[in-house]
Formats: C-alpha cells, sequence, structure tokens
C-alpha cells in the first residue's frame, strides 16, 4: 500500500467527524436541559411539600399558567413589547456612541490618557443612583428611561472597544505593515476586525445591563414595561404573575444574549479561517 493510499484510509471521513461533533453538541445540550429539568422540578415539588410557603413561592405549573393567562390576554405582549422598544433603543443609541469614542480612544493614547480621568469617575457612578437626576432633567417619560439605558450600556461597550483596540495581535500589524498598508488602512483592515470579539462581549454585557437597569426604572415610574408589571402583580399580591413576569425576562434576556453572540461567529468567521 502507497503511502498516499495508508493516508487516505487512515484519514477520518467527513460523515464521521459531523456525526462526533453532532453527538458532542447533542450530549453537551442534554446535559444543560437536564440542569434546567431539576431546577424545574424541584420549583414544582418543593412548594408542594410545604418546604416553602405556596403563597410566596408558588408551584411552577401554577406560575405557567399565570404566565399564559397574561400571554392570551395581550398584556404580556404589551408590556414586552414597551420594555424591549426602550431597551433596543437605548442599546442601539449606546452602540453608535460608544463604539466609534472607544475606536477613537483606543487609537489614539494621548486622547485616552487625558479622558481616563473622567471615564473612570461616570463609569463607576451607579446608573440607578442617577434615576433622580434623570427624572428631574427629562421628566418620567420616555425620554429619562431610555437615556439611563444609554447611560448604563455606553460603558461595558466603550471599555471593550478600547481593549479590543490595544490588545490586537501585534504580529498582525506588523504582517500588514510590511505588506505595505497605510495607517488608515490598516486600521480598517486588521484592528477593526481583530477588535470584534471584544467588542461583542462588551456589547453582550451591555444589553444585559441595559434590561436590569431599565426594568428598575419602570418599578419607579412607569405605565407600560415587564418592570412595571412586577412591581404592580407584587403591590396586588398576585405572585404568580410577578414569577410569570421575572420568568418572561429572563427568557428575553437569554434569547438576547444567543442572538448577539451568533452575530459575533458570524462577524469572527475570519479567526477560523
Amino acid at each position: 500500500m502507497s503511502f498516499a493510499s495508508s493516508m487516505i484510509v487512515s484519514s477520518p471521513q467527513p460523515a464521521a467527524v459531523a456525526t462526533r461533533r453532532l453527538a458532542a453538541v447533542g450530549y453537551q445540550a442534554g446535559r444543560q436541559l437536564a440542569a434546567c429539568a431539576i431546577l424545574l422540578a424541584a420549583w414544582e415539588i418543593v412548594p408542594r411539600l410545604g418546604l416553602v410557603d405556596p403563597v410566596f413561592l408558588p408551584p411552577f405549573s401554577t406560575v405557567v399558567a399565570a404566565w399564559w393567562d397574561l400571554a392570551s390576554s395581550g398584556a404580556l405582549a404589551a408590556h414586552g413589547a414597551a420594555s424591549l422598544s426602550r431597551a433596543f433603543s437605548g442599546l442601539a443609541i449606546a452602540i453608535l456612541i460608544a463604539i466609534p469614542l472607544g475606536l477613537l480612544i483606543g487609537a489614539n493614547r494621548r486622547l485616552g490618557e487625558v479622558l481616563d480621568p473622567l471615564i473612570e469617575v461616570f463609569r463607576n457612578t451607579a446608573p440607578l443612583a442617577l434615576l433622580p437626576v434623570f427624572t428631574l432633567i427629562l421628566g418620567i417619560g420616555e425620554v429619562s428611561k431610555v437615556t439611563m439605558v444609554v447611560y448604563a450600556a455606553a460603558w461595558p461597550i466603550l471599555l471593550s472597544t478600547v481593549t479590543g483596540v490595544r490588545t490586537v495581535d501585534p504580529l498582525l500589524i506588523k504582517a500588514a505593515r510590511s505588506m505595505g498598508l497605510g495607517p488608515s488602512a490598516l486600521f480598517r483592515k486588521v484592528v477593526l476586525p481583530a477588535s470584534v470579539p471584544t467588542i461583542f462581549t462588551g456589547i453582550r454585557l451591555a444589553a444585559a445591563i441595559s434590561l436590569l437597569v431599565l426594568i428598575a426604572a419602570e418599578m419607579v415610574g412607569a405605565r407600560a414595561g415587564l418592570g412595571y408589571m412586577i412591581n404592580a402583580a407584587q403591590f396586588n399580591f398576585q405572585i404568580p404573575e410577578m414569577y410569570a413576569g421575572i420568568i418572561t425576562l429572563s427568557a428575553l434576556g437569554l434569547l438576547l444574549n444567543v442572538a448577539l453572540r451568533r452575530i459575533e461567529l458570524r462577524l469572527s468567521r475570519w479567526k477560523d479561517a
């Protein structure tokens, strides 16, 4: 048998490799689903056994029934749409502001040294501590809530963008310069694509923060939104409805993170090439 034929025989077939990968993914997904199933089973069983007061922690099936009632009546969709519109608007504005500013600061170290004290002061100021300020200046309408989301989401995006630009592999930069790329082309074709994974890490963190901050703001002053719905259910002692709102919020956050992760992988395909 020749060397080439032995290599062909010993090399793994694409179908076998795909099967093994699929099995690995299925095994991982099975473990994750098992963990979720154990949690939900405990949530269902523990209140029914009287280990906790079912008034304050109703069984999971009761919460699901309340969630279905809210979804059937359209209330859940209305409150969810109000929260998502605020969160997406604030996150989009934060991205449009923070990424260009982060790219500028990351590329210009002198500018970064000048702005660093201001960035540290503002990013360490809790957004919820500024809620009264936003409310006094902008009122209790939509503008104050979206502005709070912008403020909270901008800092992780800004800092991750600066970090991404400053931590690009020096070998990539040297190779690009040896090929004759100028500063502008180097930034567009090397620095910016190499910074995408780090930037998206900040965007995913900002997305989670935007939902948390928005829900807190809606609990204080709003007439619609998941935060308002959760707070109103707690105030009216509608405990299953309260947990239904919390579950909805968790599911939205998870779906948003998965969507951003898929976009990140699509934009970072060059790393696997």
